[in-house]
């Protein structure tokens, strides 16, 4: 084994600097893990249309995970309505779960968010969210999975 790095079940750690997991898997093994949308919107970075996916409007308290590799993004506490039709969260759970890059697609410039831990493509994040952070991370529903708060 290798002392610098060890591989788990998809997850490449670095022992040498302590950084956070990264998951490596094929495509075929993304595949099958994901429904097609789910692979679309992750892998492929596409975007579901407005007002269609599943937690645009939910209100249930909650955590939101990456659909992908099962890290915590979001809280349902971070989470308004920003009339995007995309759920949207003023802040994540960690930054350093969130990276953020550059997208010069479709002839704009914006910052793409993405799981620093498996890559997958989460949505993006504007500067026109409320306070305190005054940003928008409007992520799609494809990428994300609702682990319900157990205070119901």
């Amino acid at each position: 084994m290798d002392l610098e790095s060890s591989e788990i079940q998809g997850w490449q750690i670095d022992m040498e600097t302590n950084t956070k997991p990264k998951i490596t898997k094929t495509e075929d093994e993304w595949r099958a893990q994901l429904t097609p949308e789910q692979y679309h919107v992750t892998r492929e970075a596409g975007t579901e249309r407005a007002f269609t996916g599943k937690y645009w409007k939910t209100k249930e308290p909650g955590t939101y995970h990456c659909v992908g590799c099962g890290t915590p993004l979001f809280t349902s506490e971070t989470k308004y309505d920003s009339g995007s039709g995309w759920p949207s969260f003023y802040a994540p759970i960690d930054p350093a779960n969130v990276e953020e890059h550059t997208d010069n697609s479709y002839g704009m410039t914006r910052v793409e968010a993405r799981c620093a831990h498996c890559g997958a493509h989460l949505g993006h994040v504007f500067e026109d969210g409320p306070k305190p952070t005054g940003l928008r991370y409007c992520m799609n529903s494809a990428s994300l999975d609702l682990k319900p708060s157990g205070n119901k």
